[in-house]
């Protein structure tokens, strides 16, 4: 079950990465999970480093760190794949 509330929690955090930048991102819905996912390992990791990764209750902060890095990974993510993609539909 581990793996499936990884990729719940990645799809969200990439929509919600995707909401709040500005300007309009062609990531299709499976990278946007992806970017989300890895934002949330980096928003962990950065958590744990900062001792803030276990509170009682909601964990606000990791949760901040999460989104934080989901949108520098959805961001990034969205210029290399423009890079990459938008390219070849110039060509095309």
């Amino acid at each position: 079950m581990h793996w499936l509330w990884a990729i719940i929690v990645g799809f969200v955090l990439g929509l919600l990465a995707k909401a709040i930048l500005p300007g309009k991102q062609h990531s299709p819905l499976w990278l946007l999970t992806i970017f989300g996912m890895i934002g949330a390992i980096l928003g962990n990791v950065i958590a744990e480093a900062l001792g803030i990764a276990e509170t009682r209750g909601i964990d606000w902060g990791r949760h901040a760190l999460q989104i934080v890095a989901a949108l520098i990974v959805v961001g990034l993510g969205e210029m290399l794949y423009m890079a990459v993609r938008g390219d070849k539909k110039q060509r095309a």
